[in-house]
Formats: C-alpha cells, structure tokens, sequence
C-alpha cells in the first residue's frame, strides 16, 4: 500500500499569526521572488522562492518536521509551492489564505524594504512596448517588425491559459528584482 499525503491544510492569516507564536519551530515561508520580498513580507518569514523550493529546503527550514505555512502575494503561487512540495514527499504544510495581502489586511505586521515594480507591471510595461514598438516598426519600417506584436500577444495567450509566463520567469532574475546582500 502506498502513502498519500494528506491535503494541504489552508488557514487564516490570524490564524496562522497565532500558530506561529505558540510554536517557536513552525516556519512562515514566503515564496514569492526575492524583490517581492525585499519590498514588503509578514514578520518573521523565511524567502525561499517558488522556482528553487524544493522539499530538502523546506527540510532544513523546518527543524524537526515542524509546520511550514507557506505564503505569497494573494495565495496561487503558495498553492502551487505546497502541491509541488507534497508531490515531493513533504509533509505538514500549510496554506496562508490570502497570502500576504490578507496578512496585512488583517493588520498583521510586515517588514518595508526597498521597493521595486511589481513583477506584473514589468511584464505589462515590457510586453506594452514590444507591442507598440512592433507595431510603429511594422507600419514604418517593413511589415516583417509585425512579428513582434505578434508574439507577445502569443506570449500573453499561453500565459494566460497554462499559468506560466517566461516573461516573468526572465525578468524575475533580472538584477533589479534580486534582493541585495
């Protein structure tokens, strides 16, 4: 017979505020990108971003399989890091509702550091100007420049229908949006 995990538990961010207190081992997790988190995060929360978690680093952030809550900006990247954590083998994980801005909306305290563009407004800046680059290009230079527009729209519609935005992934690890030493 083989082991299941059991599904992610989801609480409240007051919830959580309180589990945390009562258990000094319980880790709150953020796993947005470390811009996001340099720019604002809930207190007492560990960065380990979405795209280099991995279940051994939640083991060594958790000391003795103790609760990992696990947060980000409104809750679907936290989702996606506790279902790639529990396919992987880890265990007592929980889902902060909301993610940090329901934390904050519950008054709960954060930590401000240097702030940058969210990384959506990159994409949206970014993809904007290829499209109307493109399409000044297009219009003035030769019609091949059409192509750009083109593709970010292609861009745009895969994006939107798997959930994955290379765009973001690449300006993500550009190093304005990295988190300084």
């Amino acid at each position: 017979m083989t082991a299941t995990t059991a599904p992610t538990q989801t609480l409240s961010p007051q919830v959580t505020s309180e589990r945390l207190k009562a258990d000094a081992k319980a880790r709150l997790i953020d796993v947005r990108t470390p811009a996001e988190f340099e720019t604002e995060h809930a207190t007492g929360a560990l960065s380990i971003p979405l795209d280099t978690i991995d279940a051994e680093k939640l083991k060594a952030a958790t000391p003795d399989g103790a609760p990992a809550y696990i947060i980000c900006q409104s809750g679907a990247r936290a989702r996606k890091a506790c279902d790639k954590l529990a396919a992987a083998g880890a265990e007592n994980l929980v889902l902060v509702e909301g993610g940090t801005e329901a934390w904050k909306a519950a008054g709960l305290p954060t930590v401000k550091g240097r702030q940058t563009l969210p990384l959506i407004r990159q994409v949206h800046i970014t993809v904007g100007s290829l499209i109307l680059i493109g399409s000044a290009l297009g219009f003035f230079v030769h019609v091949g420049f059409f192509a750009i527009p083109a593709f970010a729209g292609a861009g745009l519609l895969f994006a939107g229908l798997t959930g994955f935005c290379g765009m973001a992934m690449v300006l993500g690890k550009m190093p304005w949006n990295q988190a300084k030493s």
